[in-house]
């Protein structure tokens, strides 16, 4: 099966425009961006796709130590670049995408315009100083949870990552989103999301990035979308006034508004 496949890549837009790289989020797939990205297919070749293990991609291509690290996934995002003969590209990434992006954007930086990082965490275990939203024993219960009752977890642990809740229509499609993937996959990834710790990479990035936060995340609280914006040296942070972890579907003109000013250049 050729990459497109395997990962249920969808094309839209421009052909001849600027590519624009769409990344979901943990327990999601591509679908979450459609109130996004077809705001930006009038002048970017838009293109969307599914992690593998997530959505519409190929289950079987799932391999436990290819993506036993965040790594392999950035190693999926440059493959994706090179057989669609991506350059320039403006990556988006939400939450854990965020770092699967920083990750291929270290690796090969030549491929990459900006990057576009919404609701961020490097690490979401408290540490020292750090204030990553989560003690270590809140972590390893949650995991716990997941492991002992994936569907279970699912339905109490949307609608907080949702917030909104007023709006629980939202909560229930996040909830239906996680019941739709694999579970044994979704431990799998859920481990590799929480107990990873990207903050020594940030520095260390140089294309021009954005951070959008929501000003009530339970996932990604507000300190820790401005230490992203502290450690990487050329990059700016955007204060969405949403709530919740999922601003794509919750505050969508507020996320496209942010990003468009970001991406088009300036007096556009």
């Amino acid at each position: 099966m050729d990459l497109t496949s395997r990962h249920n890549v969808q094309v839209t837009g421009r052909t001849d425009g600027q590519p624009m790289l769409f990344a979901h989020g943990f327990g999601c797939d591509q679908n979450m961006w459609r109130f996004v990205a077809p705001a930006f297919e009038d002048e970017f070749r838009v293109i969307r796709f599914d992690h593998v293990g997530s959505g519409g991609s190929d289950l079987a291509a799932y391999d436990p130590d290819r993506y036993s690290s965040l790594a392999g996934y950035a190693d999926d995002v440059l493959a994706l670049c090179a057989e669609l003969q991506l350059r320039d590209v403006v990556f988006v990434g939400h939450s854990v995408s965020a770092m699967i992006g920083v990750l291929a954007n270290l690796a090969a930086p030549e491929l990459f315009d900006k990057l576009v990082l919404i609701g961020p965490s490097p690490r979401y275990i408290d540490d020292g100083d750090y204030v990553g939203g989560f003690a270590e024993e809140d972590i390893d219960e949650l995991l716990d949870s997941l492991d002992s009752n994936y569907l279970g977890w699912s339905s109490a642990m949307a609608p907080v990552i949702m917030g909104n809740a007023d709006r629980p229509e939202l909560g229930a499609e996040l909830t239906a989103s996680f019941c739709r993937t694999d579970p044994d996959i979704a431990r799998r990834f859920a481990r590799v999301t929480f107990l990873s710790d990207n903050r020594d990479d940030l520095a260390r990035v140089s294309t021009p990035t954005l951070v959008l936060q929501c000003s009530d995340d339970a996932i990604a609280p507000v300190p820790v979308g401005e230490f992203v914006r502290d450690s990487i040296p050329n990059s700016s942070l955007v204060m969405l006034q949403a709530t919740g972890h999922c601003p794509n579907l919750s505050a969508p003109e507020q996320t496209i508004a942010a990003i468009a000013e970001f991406v088009r250049p300036a007096g556009e």
